[in-house]
């Protein structure tokens, strides 16, 4: 994995009228996991934020050459992907990218939350997925990716 193309930095800053847009890559192998994230999150999570564009992903490859290619904003990963886990694709995007996004983990249950913790993810969301914490999530992940430029 290339440690330019992803590293960056913010590709995303505020426009004129303070809107955030942003583009969001989304990994499950499950498309109604997939429809269900795009659909909680909306094409407006918050006030100031927009998801300009989802790249979806079904493979854990896909991701990874997504990443390598740049220009994302925000990650969000099913931790309950197969073969490939959402949490394990965390820890090494994380480890692998200098600067790598925030990236945002939906975990099987609460209880899993020291998982996302393990994972070095920047938020957890548990299934079943609550709209607004999904919303609210994906607007503060994208928040702080422009907080960091």
């Amino acid at each position: 994995m290339s440690d330019s193309q992803a590293a960056a930095g913010p590709t995303t800053t505020p426009g004129k009228d303070g809107v955030h847009r942003v583009r969001v890559l989304l990994y499950s192998d499950d498309v109604t996991t997939r429809d269900a994230v795009r659909a909680a999150a909306g094409r407006r999570p918050a006030r100031d934020v927009e998801v300009a564009s989802w790249h979806e992903c079904a493979t854990a490859e896909a991701v990874i050459e997504a990443m390598d290619e740049g220009g994302v904003d925000v990650v969000v990963l099913d931790g309950e992907a197969v073969p490939v886990g959402g949490l394990g694709l965390c820890r090494q995007l994380k480890n692998e990218i200098f600067r790598c996004p925030p990236i945002l983990v939906l975990t099987g249950r609460p209880q899993d939350a020291w998982l996302a913790g393990w994972s070095l993810a920047d938020d957890a969301v548990p299934h079943p997925l609550d709209p607004i914490a999904v919303s609210e999530a994906v607007a503060g992940l994208a928040r702080s990716r422009v907080a960091v430029g």
